[in-house]
């Protein structure tokens, strides 16, 4: 599988992204989130993105329970930070987004203090003696705690070697600009921002990460679904997608499959052409959908679409394209 450089990591160009190994919309059975890692491992992806928040620790302890049977050196994991998990006061309320977890809930917890427990907490979860990538993940509300707490966290943590690359986490694009000129980051993880429904991240992220030599880990990429299967009732951002943004997606599928190819492989394809892009982060609940990522890198996307969906204003015209159409 192709490498990257990430700062001083040598990581894999796709990754596995573990929220829907926390049952993000549907619960997920041990079984088949080990099915999952594996088939991921088999593959040869060596870069895995976990967080407190998916699943409320169950990702954790999911890529934990298969990666500290691996080479402790043979991988790269990235979790995140700024949530505690914490029991509720009373019986936990079901949570709209995660299915089959345990009953402690997410706090925000953006300072320096919360940050090392964080890091403790996670590791514990995890079984590792360390994690390689530190993420600030989803300081929208929080940006002074982030900057003040946070981040003075991660800065220490990777001072003393404690970890190799520091960044933050986000569905936003703006935000990560500020850190970008606040804080010395190495990556960021922008998550739906730049898909062939949304380029907004060439307006200020991408310059400023081009410049700065900051990697972008970019999740999202099918925006929640609707561009791996749209249809009505398609999610966006996590939420049910506007009629004007299924119409778009079903203009890109016709014209996709005008081209003989594949909606899927054209918004990853799209995607991974830029070269600020440093690891593409693919969720996946089944070791199915792990290979059809996978396949979906390799399918042949020819270049007249390419052509076509530039000549048809379909993408930003700054996006770079594969092949150079």
């Amino acid at each position: 599988m192709k490498r990257s450089r990430l700062g001083s990591l040598d990581v894999t160009s796709i990754g596995l992204g573990s929220a829907p190994l926390g049952g993000l919309f549907t619960a997920v059975s041990d079984a088949d989130a080990l099915a999952t890692i594996e088939r991921a491992w088999s593959a040869g992806i060596r870069f895995y993105d976990t967080a407190p928040l998916y699943g409320f620790g169950l990702a954790e302890r999911r890529i934990g329970a298969f990666l500290r049977q691996q080479p402790r050196d043979s991988y790269v994991i990235s979790t995140k930070v700024g949530r505690l998990l914490r029991a509720p006061d009373g019986a936990a309320a079901e949570d709209a987004h995660y299915k089959g977890t345990s009953h402690e809930r997410p706090v925000f917890d953006f300072s320096y203090d919360g940050v090392m427990r964080s890091v403790e907490e996670s590791l514990t979860r995890l079984g590792l003696d360390r994690v390689d990538v530190l993420l600030v993940h989803d300081p929208d509300d929080h940006y002074d705690d982030a900057v003040a707490g946070a981040f003075r966290a991660l800065q220490r943590l990777r001072a003393d070697g404690t970890v190799k690359a520091i960044g933050a986490g986000m569905n936003q694009s703006e935000m990560l600009v500020r850190f970008a000129e606040a804080v010395p980051v190495d990556c960021f993880l922008l998550a739906g921002r730049y898909t062939l429904l949304d380029q907004g991240a060439l307006d200020a992220l991408f310059p400023v990460c081009q410049a700065k030599n900051i990697g972008i880990l970019l999740g999202g990429i099918y925006n929640s679904g609707i561009l791996a299967n749209p249809h009505s009732g398609a999610k966006f951002n996590y939420q049910d997608a506007d009629a004007a943004l299924i119409a778009r997606a079903l203009e890109l599928d016709e014209l996709c499959r005008k081209h003989g190819t594949e909606l899927k492989a054209a918004a990853l394809q799209f995607c991974m052409a830029h070269p600020v892009v440093t690891i593409a982060v693919l969720g996946a609940r089944n070791a199915a959908e792990v290979a059809d990522n996978i396949a979906m890198t390799e399918k042949a996307v020819p270049q007249a679409f390419w052509r076509e969906l530039r000549a048809r204003n379909l993408v930003d015209a700054r996006a770079p394209l594969p092949g150079g159409a």
